[in-house]
Formats: structure tokens, sequence, C-alpha cells
């Protein structure tokens, strides 16, 4: 089959890789349809190179149909059409059972230190091979798939594997009380998506970016909008539309690869450029994240708010200003979405025709897999209005 591979910082192929098989008794084999390129995986593309391996299939945004089942697979069945969680769980361990699937006892990559094995996703997190593939192997798929209704194109709900779970959480992290504000920091996919949740959940939302395509998405959803490019100071410029306060709570969607970090953006750039063999182990010791967006919502948020944390953060000893963050009475919440738990009130949203979360305003880009390295670099560089890509194995 045909999937999508890491070969190198920026070096992205599509190869011909055996296909895959069931293995064990509770896997399925499902044929990808749709898959989607998140921003995560460009910090494979780009940060996490040294937790790869060359030959890696990516991808953990998959919609398909079920090829094949084993014997201890009963809820899904050859030719239901489902989504594939991104985190990889069982559904029946403690922690499973506390509803935080993300860090499932049974698939936790114990010799890394981390939570659910993910797909598609470095060594950190079991490497297992992606959905950016004409087929993917689907393990603990007693418990993993979503049954999703045949009939309506797969851009309704394909977003259920990662996007909208991950928002969902996003906004329920924030803890924005009710009738309260929240900002948005970055206008990603998880970035769009958690402004309009919350703006559906009946908060103020004000958005902060400074990529015109994205910034005018928000706009079209009755998002307030700040361009980080024209104001000299964000923090006061939300401050300015919130009676001098700040926001109840500040969604942080970037992450690592913050804008306004150039320290840390020369020791990623420098852990990149060493041979893995040494760089895995210092990016496990050191503090190679851009902060920028995080110091910002520490900045933003009034006293006594909430910080969600989204974007996703590979340092380990990274500098916070611990001093105003005990000050203003900061509470910080993230992780990786527990997306299971999200899925019962996620599903009504999707279904619904009138489309009140607006899934199919999200896509900019929906290309056949083998453009994958294309889509990759226009993605990486913001360019032609790029907000989200959706490959399409076979097409």
């Amino acid at each position: 089959m045909k999937a999508v591979t890491w070969h190198g910082k920026r070096d992205i192929r599509v190869d011909e890789v055996p296909d895959p098989e069931i293995k064990e008794s509770n896997d399925a084999v499902i044929r990808v349809t749709s898959t989607g390129i998140c921003g995560s995986d460009l910090h494979l593309y780009e940060v996490l190179g040294p937790f790869m391996s060359e030959g890696d299939v990516l991808g953990h945004e998959p919609i398909g149909v079920v090829e094949e089942t084993g014997p201890d697979v009963t809820h899904v069945k050859p030719g239901d059409r489902v989504v594939i969680p991104f985190n990889i769980s069982c559904g029946h361990c403690h922690m499973c059972g506390l509803g935080l699937y993300a860090q499932c006892e049974t698939t936790q990559v114990r010799e890394q230190g981390t939570g659910a094995a993910l797909f598609g996703y470095t060594r950190l997190y079991g490497q297992v091979p992606g959905g950016q593939a004409e087929y993917l192997r689907v393990p603990q798929a007693q418990f993993g798939p979503i049954k999703v209704p045949e009939g309506p194109p797969d851009e309704r709900f394909v977003y259920l594997s990662d996007v909208l779970p991950t928002s969902w959480q996003a906004v329920a992290f924030a803890e924005i009380p009710e009738g309260g504000s929240v900002t948005v920091l970055g206008l990603g996919p998880i970035g769009q998506m958690s402004a309009r949740v919350a703006r559906h959940l009946g908060h103020r939302v004000i958005a902060v970016d400074l990529v015109p395509e994205r910034l005018e998405m928000a706009r079209r959803h009755g998002v307030e909008v700040i361009d980080a490019a024209d104001a000299d100071d964000v923090p006061d410029a939300v401050r300015q539309l919130t009676g001098g306060r700040g926001t109840d709570s500040v969604i942080d969607a970037v992450g690592m690869e913050a804008h306004g970090s150039p320290g840390a953006k020369l020791a990623q750039a420098l852990a990149g450029l060493m041979p893995g063999d040494s760089a895995a182990p210092l990016m496990t010791r050191v503090g190679v994240d851009r902060l920028a967006a995080l110091t910002t919502a520490v900045e933003v948020v009034r006293r006594a708010g909430t910080i969600s944390i989204s974007g996703v953060y590979g340092g380990m000893t990274d500098p916070l200003p611990m001093m105003r963050m005990f000050d203003k009475g900061i509470t910080l919440r993230m992780g990786q979405a527990h997306v299971k738990r999200w899925i019962d009130d996620l599903m009504p949203l999707v279904a619904d025709d009138a489309d009140p979360l607006g899934v199919m305003d999200l896509a900019t880009h929906r290309w056949p897999l083998e453009k994958a390295p294309q889509a990759y670099e226009m993605f990486q560089k913001k360019r032609d209005g790029a907000i989200k890509v959706l490959l399409r194995p076979g097409t």
C-alpha cells in the first residue's frame, strides 16, 4: 500500500509499504478514506525528528471503512464506517475507567515514561504506524473505533479523531464561568474549533493570531479577533476589551513552536542538527520550547483565572514565570485529549445538518495522498491560505 513516511527533517515521502494485517485478536484493519495533517505532525516535520526513525508512517486523524476484525472485536464489523481516535486506549483499565483515555495503562509507553500510545507519533508514544496511508491496523479495536453514519461526507466526522475532542477538552479544561470570556491564542485548526465550541456554549471569545486567512475564518464564525501583527502588546489589547481585567480563561492552542521565541527557536534548530542518538536524550532533559504563547497566556488571563493548554510542548526544563503565576493565582490544565470521553457531546453536533460547529468550513485543501510532501510544505509555511489539509487515499 501507499503511505506517508518520514525520512528526515522536512523530508516526507509517499512510499510503498507492506499492507497491515491482524496481529492480535482485538485488532481491526480499516481502509482509510480521508486523513488529516495535524499541527502536531508539523512538530515531527520540524522539531521532533530525534524521536523518529526513517520510514515511520505518519498521521493520526483517519476515517475509513472496516475491512477486517479480530475475533474479540464485536462492536464494529467489516463494511462499517468508522473514525479512529488518535490515542490508543483499551477502555477497561483503571485510567480508562476514570475517562482518562490518554493515560490508558494498557497502552502506556512505559519504556519512555509516557502516556497512551498514539498513532503515527514517534518512539515517545509507541512508534505505531499511522493513518496517512491507504490502510491502517487499529490495535485495541474492541474499544477505539467510533462508528459514524453513512451518507454525509467525511468532513462531517473526520475531526472526531482529534480536532474536535481536543478542542472540546480545551474548552472544558478552561473552566470558563457561565457567560464568561476566553482568549484563544492561535487560530490553527484546534484554535478555530476551540473558539467555535466556546461560542456554541455561550461564552465570549477573543482570538489572537497573525495570519490573515486564519483571522478571517474566525470572524466568519462570530469570534472577536486581535491581529498580533498589528497589536503592540497583546495582553494590553485583551485588557482593553475586558475592562482592564483580562479574560476569565485562556486557551493556548499554539505550543512549542510559538512565534517570538528566538532563543528557544535556536535551541530547537541546534538540537535538530544533532545526530538522533544525541539529540533525543538532550531534548528530554532540557527546555527547548518556544514559550511566547504560554507567557502571553499568563499575562492575558485575569487573576484567579484558568489557562488550558492544548498546544503540544516537548521540553523538560522550560522556565516559567512562577512568581507571576503564583501571584495571580492561575490554574493550569493541559494534556492529550481523552478522545472518547467527549464523543457523546460532539456526535449530535456533527450529525446535525445545520452544522452548528461549522465543520464543513475548516478544511482549506483536499489533496490525494500522493501529494502529501507538497501538502506538508505548504502547511508548514502557511502558504496558499492553508489552515487544514485533508489527504484522500485512492483519489
